[in-house]
């Protein structure tokens, strides 16, 4: 993320400018990998282009807001959407989704429920 040196607003992803008192002095900052699911739904019709669906037909899934602390986080949710609750724990994992043109493994960061909690 980003975290703008003039009103200390924290970015997902890193901006260049800031959305609250439009400065341009942000810098990087690692943001935690474990939060609390702040609300969340499901996806439950495949999304338009550019969505690539996975090989086979479209399942749907979780979309959420995970608040890390400084910073609160939309991201696709692992996991049975029938087990989630506001305010749970849960975790950064990366979702893998197809094969890159060097062969190599195309991933996105998604939370899934962390049965770990620190």
């Amino acid at each position: 993320g980003a975290r703008c040196a003039n009103c200390g607003t924290v970015t997902f992803p890193a901006q260049a400018g800031c959305a609250r008192c439009a400065g341009t002095d942000l810098a990087a900052v690692e943001l935690a990998d474990r939060g609390t699911l702040w609300t969340w739904t499901v996806q439950a019709f495949e999304p338009k282009a550019p969505y690539r669906a996975p090989a086979g037909d479209f399942t749907p899934y979780g979309v959420g807001y995970v608040d890390l602390g400084d910073v609160i986080v939309e991201a696709r949710l692992l996991g049975d959407p029938a087990a989630f609750e506001i305010g749970m724990p849960m975790r950064l994992t990366l979702l893998p989704l197809w094969p890159g043109p060097d062969g190599s493994q195309v991933v996105t960061y998604a939370f899934q429920p962390d049965g770990a909690a620190r």
